[in-house]
C-alpha cells in the first residue's frame, strides 16, 4: 500500500511538472519582476520608506501586479557590492510584466524611485519549480 501511495504522488509531480512546463512555454504562471537597489547617500530612511509605501500601492492601480515583497539586505556576508534593497512584484505571466512596466502609474513611479537610486539590477523570470524525486521505499 505505500508505495501505491508513492507511484501515485509520483505521477502528480509529473503531471504538475508538465502543466508547469506548459505553462511556461505559454507565458502563463508565475512571473517575477525583481529590482535590487542600492539607495544615493543622502537618501533618507524617510524618503526611502516613502518609496517602498508608493511601490506597495502599485498593487492597487495595476492589475496584472499580483503581490509585492521587499526586504532589506542582513546578510552578515557583505557580498551585497553596495546593494540594500530587494523588491520582488510577482505576476501570472510575462505579458503581466510587459503591461505593469509600460503603465502610467509606474511610469510616474519611476519618476519618484530612480533619482533616489545610485544603481539597480533588475531581472525579470518564470518561477520554475524542482521537485524532488521520490522515495522508494
Amino acid at each position: 500500500m505505500p508505495q501505491a501511495f508513492l507511484l501515485e504522488r509520483e505521477r502528480e509531480r509529473d503531471h504538475q511538472r508538465e502543466r508547469e512546463s506548459m505553462e511556461a512555454k505559454e507565458g502563463k504562471g508565475v512571473a517575477k519582476h525583481v529590482f535590487i537597489a542600492k539607495f544615493k547617500d543622502g537618501t533618507s530612511a524617510a524618503q526611502i520608506e516613502q518609496l517602498i509605501k508608493d511601490m506597495a500601492n502599485l498593487v492597487n492601480l495595476i492589475p496584472p501586479m499580483k503581490s509585492l515583497h521587499w526586504g532589506k539586505d542582513v546578510s552578515p556576508w557583505n557580498k551585497n557590492e553596495g546593494y540594500t534593497h530587494v523588491f520582488e512584484c510577482n505576476f501570472e505571466s510575462m505579458e503581466g510584466i510587459a503591461e505593469y512596466v509600460a503603465h502610467p502609474a509606474h511610469l510616474e513611479y519611476a519618476k519618484s524611485l530612480l533619482p533616489c537610486v545610485d544603481k539597480c539590477i533588475v531581472f525579470d523570470y518564470n518561477l520554475s519549480t524542482t521537485q524532488p524525486a521520490a522515495i522508494m521505499i
